[in-house]
């Protein structure tokens, strides 16, 4: 099998439009959260969210590009511009078929989809809608304009599972490149599911904070008085690269991508496991895969949306795949950016890249009171980011309809 190494990364989410901003935000315990400014929130359960500021996507997209996207796509095509930038890559000088796009989305163009429906209702039921409205809606159009602006012909899709998708989509360029079916991918994942109806749709399942007088700490993971997450938005880009041809190039490796798995809980449409089975399943494969021992492990992300059983279920599933790994460190950073859904695994990979790359671990903010149920053992990063020697990091990412997915990276 051959190896696999990250060479390029970019990002615009609520705390930053870049990685340099992403990661200096991150490390001060900034929290991104705000009253909805999208749409008149008023009348909803929930009005609060971490949305991207002062977004220009003129700055690595065309007029046609824009014009023809939603903001989803946007978002992609403008973290896949950063890190292919950031790569080095001569794209001219290589095979385009050895080059392909494999990224995540969760829900696609749901702004669109409002807009058209609106548009059809408000106009008499007249059916005037826009020959963009399809190519603009549907999931897989990210990974296509990606390929489209940069000519890569490569293999090239989209994966959904739910908050799990952006980790779904790095696992299967890892794997195609580890067979030799491709020497590079670009991969990640975005999300723009700030509107009325995803965020009406996920308050009427009472799956978001309500916290709408104190935005600032409504994000609070492993915290007792948590009740929800907070929606985010954005992307985050990784180029994934087969190792002998990044050294070859002389490529700058950001760490080495050694182990990801996929299980499911089979169990629920929308709460996890209560005892996190799939999930402890899912981290032991993945150690298994990295052939790391579970007291190797220097960090980890976690997927903690701040939902009052999600969070104990992943820290049991913690407890029962770390128990007595006095080394290990875990952290939120959800707390900080709310939660991307697709695109969260992505933006979480890239935090647990550089934590290996600045020895500095980003705090979990707003833990108040910390839950009695936290199990025995399980050391959280709170408050001040930790310093820490690590050469070891894992990320993980679960969905709605039960998918556990799991990352590693080792410094190289």
């Amino acid at each position: 099998m051959k190896r696999v190494v990250i060479t390029g990364m970019g990002t615009i989410n609520p705390l930053g439009n870049n990685i340099a901003d992403f990661w200096k935000n991150a490390v001060s315990g900034k929290s991104s959260a705000g009253i909805i400014t999208r749409f008149d929130a008023s009348k909803f359960r929930t009005q609060i969210a971490c949305e991207i500021k002062d977004f220009n996507p003129e700055t690595y997209l065309d007029r046609n590009e824009i014009k023809r996207s939603d903001l989803f796509t946007q978002y992609a095509l403008y973290s896949a511009s950063q890190a292919l930038e950031d790569s080095g890559l001569n794209i001219s000088q290589m095979d385009p078929f050895d080059i392909g796009v494999i990224w995540g989305v969760g829900q696609g163009g749901m702004e669109t989809f409002e807009q058209e429906v609106e548009n059809y209702v408000t106009g008499n039921y007249v059916p005037r809608f826009s020959p963009f409205f399809v190519p603009r809606l549907i999931v897989n159009m990210a990974s296509g304009m990606i390929s489209m602006k940069f000519g890569l012909q490569g293999i090239n899709y989209t994966t959904v599972s739910a908050c799990a998708t952006a980790n779904t989509a790095m696992m299967d360029a890892f794997n195609y490149i580890r067979l030799g079916k491709a020497k590079v991918f670009v991969t990640g994942g975005s999300e723009a599911p700030i509107t009325a109806a995803s965020i009406g749709g996920f308050s009427a399942m009472k799956a978001m904070s309500v916290r709408n007088a104190d935005p600032l700490t409504a994000s609070r993971p492993f915290d007792k008085d948590r009740d929800g997450f907070v929606m985010g938005e954005g992307a985050g880009a990784l180029i994934l690269e087969e190792y002998e041809h990044a050294k070859k190039r002389g490529a700058k490796i950001y760490a080495e991508l050694v182990g990801a798995s996929m299980t499911a809980d089979a169990y629920h449409m929308t709460s996890p496991h209560p005892e996190g089975l799939g999930a402890a399943k899912a981290m032991q494969l993945a150690l298994e895969e990295a052939k790391l021992n579970p007291t190797e492990l220097d960090y980890l992300n976690l997927h903690a949306t701040s939902t009052p059983v999600g969070d104990i279920a992943e820290l049991n599933a913690v407890h029962k795949t770390f128990s007595g790994a006095d080394n290990l460190w875990i952290s939120s950073s959800k707390s900080m950016t709310g939660h991307l859904l697709g695109a969260a695994g992505a933006i979480e990979a890239i935090l647990a890249i550089k934590s290996i790359n600045e020895n500095i671990i980003p705090p979990t903010i707003n833990i108040e009171n910390p839950d009695s149920e936290i199990p025995h053992g399980i050391q959280i990063v709170t408050k001040e980011p930790m310093h820490k020697n690590i050469k070891t990091a894992m990320s993980n990412a679960f969905g709605f309809g039960g998918h556990n997915s799991t990352l590693i990276f080792r410094e190289i």
